[in-house]
Order: structure tokens, then sequence, then C-alpha cells
């Protein structure tokens, strides 16, 4: 669960420069404001790494390029959208990593891994499957709408959708690996008076 929530928290940060010209485009209606802004915190943030001594990964440097380029063209164009769009981005790179089999064990503890990896694979891939149709529909949405409508839109679409695949991926397992677990446990006991004889 720990390790879950960490990468909540590292998707959350590459997400921030997004998230910042949002929340001030909101305030103000001043996009080209936001939008510099915007890309200032994500040039900062992966400063404020380097400083540091941080190694700075592949997706918080896709992050910045992502800031940057759809910023610039945000500015050159004077459209929202094209910061609007870059979270499909994202959901599509994160949808694509999570095409790889068992890429939830790391954040599953040890008893999960050992009763319910097959439950996690599926759940991988639906995984997966989310982060693709969420980027289909943020580029609906985002051309679609205002600014206003999306954010709220988006917002709570992204928190209701994972929150809601999470709970039932946890229930599954939990049900699923309680049932393994007993099942096991009652072989095991069958299997003892066999064991004490040999």
């Amino acid at each position: 669960m720990k390790n879950l929530f960490e990468a909540g928290k590292l998707l959350f940060l590459d997400m921030a420069a997004t998230l910042f010209f949002l929340v001030l485009y909101l305030l103000t209606h001043n996009l080209a404001w936001s939008v510099v802004l915007g890309m200032a915190l994500g040039a900062t943030q992966i400063g404020w790494q380097l400083a540091r001594g941080k190694p700075i990964d592949t997706m918080q440097w896709m992050s910045l390029f992502l800031v940057l380029g759809a910023g610039t063209v945000t500015l050159i164009t004077n459209d929202p959208r094209f910061v609007m769009i870059k979270p499909s981005v994202i959901y599509i790179i994160v949808g694509v990593v999570m095409l790889k089999r068992g890429w939830m064990n790391r954040y599953l503890p040890p008893v999960a891994i050992a009763l319910v990896p097959d439950i996690a694979v599926i759940f991988g891939y639906v995984w997966s499957g989310l982060m693709f149709f969420s980027a289909v529909l943020n580029v609906i949405v985002a051309l679609n709408v205002s600014v206003v409508t999306w954010s709220v839109a988006m917002s709570i679409y992204g928190i209701v959708s994972k929150a809601a695949l999470f709970l039932i991926a946890y229930a599954t397992m939990r049900v699923v690996g309680g049932r393994r677990y007993r099942r096991q446990h009652l072989r095991e006991i069958a299997d003892a008076p066999l064991r004490a004889v040999a």
C-alpha cells in the first residue's frame, strides 16, 4: 500500500505544473500568465532535483518537455487546449508502461504476490485500459468544452475512476486471496496426518 501511495505522489508531482496552470487560469483568467508560471514550476522542479543531486527519471524529463512544449504552443496560439491535452499524453505513456505483465507486483505485499499473482496481472491490464480510455476521454472533453467544464469534469472523473478501480481491485484480491488461503490451510491440515505417518 505504501508503494502505491508513493507512485501516486510521483504521478501528482509529474502533473503539478499542469495542475498549477489550471488553478491559476481558473483564478485569474489570464492565459499567458498561467502558462508561463506553469512552465516555470515545471522547470523549477527539475532544477531543484538537479541542485539536490537527485536523479531525474524519464517520466520527469518527459513531463517537463510536455509542459514546455504545450505551454509554448499555447502561448503562440492563445489556445489553452494544448495544455489541456497534456494529461492524455501522460495517460498513454502510463498505459503503455502498465502493459508490462506483473507491474503491480511491486505495490503488493508478499502474501498477495503468493496468493493472487494471476489476479494482479489481470488488474494490471485493467489499469492500463483505464489509462487509455482516460486519454481518449480527456481529448474529447478538452476539444469540446470550456476550460472550467474540462477541469471540473476531468478532475471528478479522474478521482472517481481511479478510486473505484483501486477499491474493486483491492476487494477482489482480498476475497480471492482469502479463499485461496483458507483452501491452502485446509489442504495442509488434511495432509498433516500423512506427513506424520511418513
